[in-house]
């Protein structure tokens, strides 16, 4: 512990830099925790305040322009990534959908302060055009924000601060020890609670998109219906052929208005088809006899048609002409 402090006194701005950029591009790292304890060295006048304070901010919009880069570039692909990977995969692109609806360009502020949506903002911010002058100037000011806040934090805990590095030094392998731990148990319950959605959301049948293109084949189309937020299909255009449009939330309150003479397929673009799922209970819990999802949703849904128009044969002099 006392290597890492004099490590942070010598090389304030780069270690505060690297690590704060580390973080915002979604490596495991404690920038905030390092930010309090710099702000408690600050305190002690063994740090430059300014220094931090550039060194936070500067890899704050850094790290949120190469998210912000891909949201514009990839679009939803990469908030698919982004939100399969985290331990919240069932509220992850909800979540950052209404932030960013809601909010605009302010939900950059606030979503520097809500896990498991931090690094999503950006790329969302990104992949609904939000303009480059614009993410800039919020993701400034929400990074010089969330740096004062930490850096607050340890000027006015610098005594106790001092006391804890104090004896985390004296305590050695045994602190190690018990953040280890600490972290393996916020871990283990993320992953429980993941799970445990997972088992309540069960019971529900899924199609392949196999089994639905071979129905529309058929001239037996199911009834799709895209459970998106309008948000979530601004960042994302594609639909289903013929597909009714009608947010999760709304889902229900329209249940009685949605034909019950024929299947109703319902997708989504989020991991695990979710959102899906979550709409087929409800129209299921109201009555509604038929109801399945779609499973691998939009993505698996473009694959199949990749997959049909590169197995189609080449067109004729015949049929051109």
């Amino acid at each position: 512990m006392r290597a890492l402090i004099e490590l942070l006194i010598q090389h304030d701005f780069l270690l505060v830099f690297l690590v704060t950029l580390a973080a915002r591009i979604g490596a495991p790292l404690p920038a905030a925790p390092l930010l309090v304890v710099a702000g408690g060295l600050a305190a002690a006048g063994r740090l430059s305040g300014f220094s931090l304070v550039s060194a936070a901010v500067l890899a704050n919009v850094l790290g949120d322009a190469i998210w912000f880069i891909a949201g514009r570039t990839h679009g939803h692909r990469v908030l698919r990534t982004l939100c399969r990977v985290s331990l919240s995969p069932d509220v992850c692109v909800r979540q950052s959908e209404s932030l960013i609806a809601r909010w605009g360009g302010s939900s950059l502020l606030a979503a520097k302060f809500l896990p498991g949506i931090s690094v999503v903002a950006a790329p969302m911010a990104g992949a609904l055009g939000m303009g480059w002058r614009r993410f800039i100037a919020y993701d400034a000011m929400a990074g010089l924000v969330w740096t004062l806040c930490f850096l607050g934090l340890g000027l006015v805990f610098s005594d106790q601060i001092q006391e804890v590095l104090d004896a985390l030094a004296n305590a050695g392998k045994l602190a190690i020890g018990t953040l280890g731990v600490a972290l393996m148990m916020v871990v283990a319950w993320r992953f429980w609670r993941r799970r445990r959605m997972a088992r309540l959301q069960g019971g529900i049948e899924r199609i392949s998109v196999e089994d639905a293109a071979a129905l529309m084949d058929q001239d037996m189309a199911p009834q799709f219906i895209d459970v998106r937020s309008e948000t979530g299909r601004l960042a994302d255009p594609r639909l289903l052929p013929g597909a009714l449009t009608i947010p999760l939330p709304k889902l229900a309150a329209a249940a009685s208005e949605l034909p019950q003479d024929r299947l109703l397929v319902l997708y989504c673009n989020c991991p695990n088809e979710i959102s899906a799922v979550t709409g087929a209970r409800q129209l299921l819990d109201r009555g509604l006899p038929r109801v399945l999802a779609l499973e691998g949703g939009l993505d698996a849904w473009d694959a199949l048609q990749a997959r049909r128009q590169a197995m189609a044969p080449p067109p004729t002099a015949d049929s051109i002409a």
